[in-house]
């Protein structure tokens, strides 16, 4: 993108609806889409993926129809808009798809985002919705749950500002189950491998009792039992991990030896569907059209 694009969303008085404007941007004036109305009755459902908006493929459109039919709050798992995160890429490849669901999605941004200096298509697409501007985590709840989004492409060290964030939210939270998201896992049985740089983030959490880590990055899905932030076994108090990198980006081929702990490994696109309640989850990875895998199954919270 050049200099004298701009691009903000706004919430329409009345409606909810978020509507696009660019201008300047690969000769395109603007770009609104349909907004679709979910059915009812989502209140403590989560729907997730990352991975998506690639313009050379059809996964996106075909997840984006799936959500279409699907209750919840949707919890996008970083990158977003291929392949640099930047205002082209938003309004081109991501808002004609899943940008038709943007008043009910919940972002953290990916290492593709950062293609674009300081993520700043990805704030400005966003904006409050995406936390505030250049740090990008947030925490909210559904279905008496704490959600907490998570930024794996900026600092996560012990003394970093985003884990001292995490800390305190982790020390003030009064509800008994934890989710957490970001982008990058620390787990993966992927081409991408393990990601030990996020351990800080799953080890606070970890001590503070959370249940449940969302990630993408690997173009796959997996899911891991309950486990510690060495990758031990911990059936008791571990938290138990999935990769959602399935929203519409090119899938990996294959994968490796699995990891240990890996319970469950996919290549297709679709989104992970996670029911909250108020001792237990269920969760529930839907394909999109044309799809065959699928995984469920539930636990209960530490």
């Amino acid at each position: 993108m050049q200099g004298g694009t701009h691009l903000r969303s706004l919430a329409a008085l009345g409606g909810g609806l978020l509507l696009l404007l660019a201008a300047g941007c690969s000769g395109t004036e603007s770009h609104t889409g349909p907004t679709i109305i979910p059915p009812p009755g989502g209140d403590n459902v989560l729907l997730a993926a990352g991975d998506i908006g690639d313009c050379t493929l059809p996964g996106a459109e075909r997840t984006a129809q799936l959500l279409d039919g699907l209750a919840g709050t949707i919890l996008v798992l970083g990158d977003i808009a291929y392949p640099r995160g930047s205002r082209a890429n938003f309004i081109e490849c991501y808002h004609p798809h899943w940008g038709r669901h943007l008043n009910r999605t919940m972002p953290v941004p990916g290492n593709h985002e950062y293609e674009t200096p300081g993520a700043e298509a990805y704030f400005d697409y966003f904006g409050d919705t995406a936390g505030f501007p250049g740090g990008g985590y947030y925490s909210f709840s559904r279905g008496g749950w704490q959600i907490i989004a998570l930024n794996s492409e900026l600092p996560m060290a012990e003394g970093s500002a985003q884990f001292a964030w995490l800390r305190g939210q982790l020390i003030s939270s009064v509800g008994r189950c934890t989710l957490a998201y970001w982008h990058r896992p620390l787990f993966s049985s992927g081409p991408n491998g393990n990601n030990p740089d996020v351990r800080p983030l799953f080890r606070a959490l970890y001590d503070a009792g959370a249940d449940l880590v969302l990630t993408g990055h690997e173009h796959s899905y997996e899911r891991f039992a309950r486990q510690d932030p060495e990758g031990r076994a911990d059936p008791a108090r571990g938290i138990r991990q999935f990769v959602v990198g399935t929203g519409g980006a090119r899938l990996s081929p294959a994968f490796g030896p699995g990891r240990p702990n890996s319970e469950a490994r996919g290549s297709e696109w679709g989104v992970l569907k996670v029911t909250l309640g108020g001792e237990g989850y269920e969760w529930e990875f839907m394909p999109a059209a044309g799809g065959a895998f699928r995984d469920a199954g539930s636990g209960q919270c530490r």
